[in-house]
């Protein structure tokens, strides 16, 4: 019927008269090129062409046929009529005269697309497809179109045109990035709800019902399900045992067999879960346990119904207790005595007694501390034996006596043979270390504060420092050239020439044997210090008053290194080596430089006032001794701060002296001691040096709260001498 159908429609069409214009147009239109075409010649098939085939007009028909045709094509005329007067579906088409054939051609306007027009759908410019767009980051282009060309970038503004288009276009934030075209297109209503509901958790679909009613579809009357719900027959897996299922059972069972898996035991009545109180015990907590209250002290005889008559108060402290606040009173009861106990009478505090101790335990806060189980031993640093250390002096070898005056000074000769000391009240022994016989003693005109050796061996001397001047003098004794050639170094024939800015200081020679060989005067106080350079020319003195002063024997000249100087001096000191200069005031160690006439460092020791210091051989080190009875060990190349303190006195510490060649020093106080230490100073920069007390030495008196008051080693040998207010000097031997 389809068929029939179909060829009723072909021979009505092919019956259908056409118009001698359309005829032409239709021929002319088959002959005619474009202008691309015109130029090139038609591709020959060998001459074999397809014949058209002809519409054969005068066509036999059935008249019924052709009837229902007409009826047909009419009513499509006219539903078409109608519909194009409503809503214009094609545009309208001019006809024009074709430039080429000279006939009449129809023209149909250009299509704007639009949003709504079919073009929107048509597909994307930019065909790269399913590709990463940021290879195209440093290209001009996005892709490529349909036909192979290059999709150039479209411009984009920079951040500030992107504000301006916000604030000038209130849609522009309903637009999003196209990353395949890289232009902004604007979102529907539908999209933004979708991105609504997205954003605020609903459903996307919004004709989604979450709350429509339940659709009972397999209950009710007559919704009963009667078939099931597949009528497959079962698989064969299911009545069929399965082949890994036994491999796995029987894995379990040689594990079982092998002793690898036990299987659980039988309960038994000692097994089985027991229940307890849940109150019995205290649950466990990861907090810490509560800290036990602390227990109530125990009652004492007072606290007794018969209590000893010794406890029972008297009428004047009944009265003294009565009268004193309740928490100025040493108790809170008075002990009273009853025959028996069924006599005692109830307790009238016990109400507030049990209040207070419950304020107690609920205010004091109550914290567990917990003890440290440390060996003291291993708090003591492991110090070496004072046996491996020796030697160093363990004992009193001789003693000489100045009478009832105070021993400020005393000085060892550079060979250790002699040693001179003086007392305050102007007498000066000499006298040998080895036997303590004295040998010579001169008594000088005022109190004596300082007595040195001359370093040099060459020259055999000692200063004696007094009240405003410096007298120089020659043991007896002595070798004659020794002699002759220290007469001559002290009081020379010739005189040097003065120097340009002569000296306040007067230098004066003297021929007389009694008298001093060599005095300065013009010094300002008593000189209290006395240090020499170790070359033995150059020595400094220290007054009374602060004046610091150094001369040089061999051009009998004297100057004054400071013009002003911040704080007393307590004490200078040259350095073994270099051309350095340490000044000691009150509280602070300042380091100069003679050559270079500068300040290079300044120590803090932090000592309330400094009373003595001594250098090291080494030049490197330094200790410092205080009245606060601090002593202070410094490493010039580490810091300026102490390396280590030490507190080893009772009292004030008086005087220090490292020794020229043993690893030793000594440090005397008015405590009436002296302390050796031992101090090994390594080579290795990266090791500290070791510090040991070794012996503390008692044998003098303290006189009037001062004890020992000088200490200083014998040069050749670990022995010490001591000066003290008790008016002796100690020899102390190894």
């Amino acid at each position: 019927m389809a068929s029939v159908s179909n060829s009723r429609k072909r021979k009505a069409t092919a019956a259908a008269p056409v118009p001698k214009d359309e005829q032409q147009l239709s021929a002319s239109a088959l002959e005619m090129l474009s202008e691309d075409e015109q130029d090139e010649e038609p591709e020959s098939d060998d001459g074999d062409y397809e014949e058209f085939p002809e519409i054969d007009i005068a066509s036999d028909t059935d008249d019924e046929e052709d009837e229902d045709v007409d009826e047909e094509e009419e009513d499509y005329s006219s539903d078409a009529s109608g519909s194009d007067t409503q809503l214009p579906i094609f545009p309208k088409a001019k006809v024009v005269i074709s430039d080429i054939t000279g006939e009449p051609k129809k023209i149909y306007p250009e299509i704007e697309p639009d949003y709504d027009s079919d073009s929107s759908t048509e597909d994307d410019p930019n065909r790269v497809g399913n590709v990463p767009m940021h290879w195209y980051d440093d290209m001009p282009h996005i892709g490529y179109d349909i036909n192979g060309r290059k999709v150039l970038r479209p411009l984009v503004g920079d951040e500030l045109d992107k504000f301006l288009k916000t604030q000038e276009d209130p849609s522009a934030w309903m637009s999003a990035l196209d990353k395949n075209t890289q232009t902004e297109k604007q979102l529907s209503p539908e999209e933004l709800d979708l991105i609504r509901r997205l954003y605020q958790g609903e459903n996307p679909d919004a004709g989604y019902d979450p709350y429509e009613p339940t659709v009972e579809w397999f209950t009710g009357k007559g919704k009963e399900e009667i078939m099931p719900l597949s009528a497959a027959p079962e698989p064969k897996r299911r009545w069929i045992p399965s082949k890994w299922e036994k491999q796995k059972v029987m894995k379990i069972v040689r594990a079982i067999r092998q002793g690898r898996i036990v299987p659980s035991k039988p309960k038994t009545s000692s097994t089985e879960s027991r229940f307890y109180a849940i109150w019995s015990d205290p649950t466990p907590s990861l907090n810490p346990p509560p800290l036990p209250a602390p227990k109530p002290r125990l009652p004492t005889h007072a606290e007794s119904y018969n209590p000893p008559e010794e406890y029972l108060p008297t009428e004047e402290e009944r009265k003294e207790w009565e009268g004193t606040d309740k928490e100025d009173r040493e108790r809170d009861f008075l002990p009273q005595k009853y025959s028996a106990l069924r006599l005692v009478p109830a307790y009238d505090q016990f109400i507030q007694q049990r209040f207070g101790r419950q304020l107690d335990l609920y205010l004091a806060p109550r914290i567990q501390r917990t003890k440290l189980r440390i060996d003291p031993n291993s708090l003591i640093p492991k110090l070496p034996s004072p046996n491996s250390l020796k030697p160093f002096p363990t004992y009193k070898c001789l003693s000489f006596s100045h009478g009832a005056s105070r021993l400020r000074c005393i000085s060892a000769s550079p060979d250790g043979a002699w040693v001179i000391s003086a007392s305050e009240d102007g007498t000066i022994s000499l006298w040998e270390v080895i036997v303590g016989r004295e040998v010579k003693k001169w008594s000088a005109s005022g109190k004596v504060g300082s007595v040195s050796w001359c370093p040099n061996q060459e020259s055999y001397y000692f200063i004696v420092g007094l009240e405003g001047r410096l007298e120089f003098f020659i043991p007896p004794n002595l070798p004659p050239s020794l002699y002759t050639f220290t007469k001559k170094f002290l009081a020379p024939a010739t005189l040097p020439p003065q120097p340009a800015a002569p000296s306040p200081l007067k230098w004066t020679s003297s021929s007389d044997p009694e008298k001093p060989l060599l005095v300065i005067a013009n010094l300002s106080g008593l000189v209290k210090q006395i240090s020499w350079h170790p070359r033995g020319d150059y020595f400094a003195t220290v007054s009374s008053d602060g004046g610091v002063w150094i001369h040089q024997v061999t051009k009998r000249h004297s100057q004054s290194p400071f013009k002003k100087i911040k704080g007393t001096v307590q004490m200078v000191l040259f350095h073994p080596k270099k051309p350095n200069f340490f000044v000691a005031t009150q509280t602070y160690v300042r380091l100069y430089n003679l050559s270079e006439q500068k300040l290079i460092k300044t120590l803090m020791p932090g000592i309330k006032w400094i009373s003595s210091m001594s250098v090291h051989p080494s030049g490197e080190h330094i200790i410092v001794g205080g009245y606060d009875r601090k002593l202070c060990w410094f490493d010039l190349e580490l810091s300026d701060k102490p390396y280590k303190i030490l507190r080893y006195h009772a009292r004030a510490i008086r005087s220090l002296h490292f020794h020229p060649t043993y690893p030793l020093f000594a440090s005397s106080s008015d405590d009436g001691t002296v302390q050796i230490f031992h101090a090994r100073i390594y080579h290795d920069l990266m090791t500290d040096p070791l510090i040991v007390p070794l012996k503390i030495l008692r044998g003098h008196t303290v006189k009037d709260g001062l004890g020992v008051l000088q200490v200083e080693w014998v040069p050749r040998q670990p022995w010490l001498l001591s000066a003290g207010a008790d008016g002796k000097v100690d020899l102390w031997c190894s």
